[in-house]
């Protein structure tokens, strides 16, 4: 598979990693987060039992209508509440502690003689913009400022090899404009295996958002052959997760890392 740019150079891509990436809307995320939460031991049997019975089922951001009757809503909020002050990104850890007015946001940092202004890290609203009926003025806290100054810091961009011309870096950009496209990315894995393109698809499995859960339902789905059968991997001795490797497909759990794995667990 060679992949060009404008300039007509050339890649000879070899494989990619794919870490908790939401993949296939039928299992990512919302569908796959009840079960998830279950699984932590953070909501009762009796909301799991009765949404699965009742067929109910939410989808991310809401791009499609959820099913199942009127009922599922209130019990589909009271899982939403229960789990709420804790981090969606990382279920074994709080929301983060740091309140809108410990830290001014807006902040610069100077490269090479010019002014880089940046905003200090995300509100909960403006990171998961899905989950504001769930937020209140205290709880709708600051998340990544230190991570924030710490990429904006002028040695920081120097050792990451960073252009003084590029701008401030920010955790989301709002430049770009993110379309949810119904099919998700799940149609471009039998492509790529056909291209003979390695895929290492990995997962912490803390992660609330896009949970482990649901990754195994659609690489289930795909009904790739298994060449090598779950089992322990280790780092320094100790178990750090779990691997299956499938005819196409290399597929890692990470243990006690959340969405952000090479954050947590490098």
């Amino acid at each position: 598979m060679v992949v060009q740019n404008k300039t007509e150079d050339t890649y000879h891509l070899k494989g990619y990693i794919v870490g908790n990436g939401a993949t296939d809307w039928a299992y990512d995320v919302s569908p796959s987060f009840p079960r998830t939460v279950y699984g932590f031991n953070l909501v009762p049997y009796d909301y799991i039992d009765f949404l699965e019975t009742n067929d109910c089922v939410y989808y991310f951001n809401d791009f499609k209508p959820h099913s199942g009757p009127e009922e599922c809503d209130a019990v589909w909020n009271k899982t939403q509440e229960l789990t709420t002050a804790l981090n969606w990104y990382d279920l074994y850890q709080p929301a983060s502690a740091n309140p809108l007015s410990a830290r001014p946001r807006n902040a610069s940092a100077m490269v090479n003689g010019v002014e880089k202004p940046y905003l200090r890290g995300k509100k909960r609203s403006e990171y998961t913009p899905w989950i504001k009926h769930l937020l209140s003025e205290e709880n709708d806290v600051v998340d990544g400022t230190f991570l924030s100054d710490y990429l904006n810091n002028a040695t920081v961009r120097t050792a990451l090899h960073i252009p003084d011309s590029a701008p401030g870096w920010d955790m989301c950009s709002a430049t770009l404009d993110y379309h949810v496209q119904e099919e998700a990315s799940l149609w471009i894995y039998e492509i790529l295996k056909v291209n003979g393109i390695r895929i290492l698809f990995y997962s912490g499995d803390t992660d609330g958002a896009v949970p482990t859960y649901g990754t195994k339902r659609w690489i289930k789905d795909l009904n790739w052959p298994v060449k090598t059968e779950w089992t322990q991997w280790k780092s320094e001795g100790q178990v750090a997760g779990y691997l299956t490797k499938y005819d196409g497909l290399d597929f890692m759990t990470v243990k006690g890392a959340g969405h952000m794995c090479p954050q947590e667990k490098r």
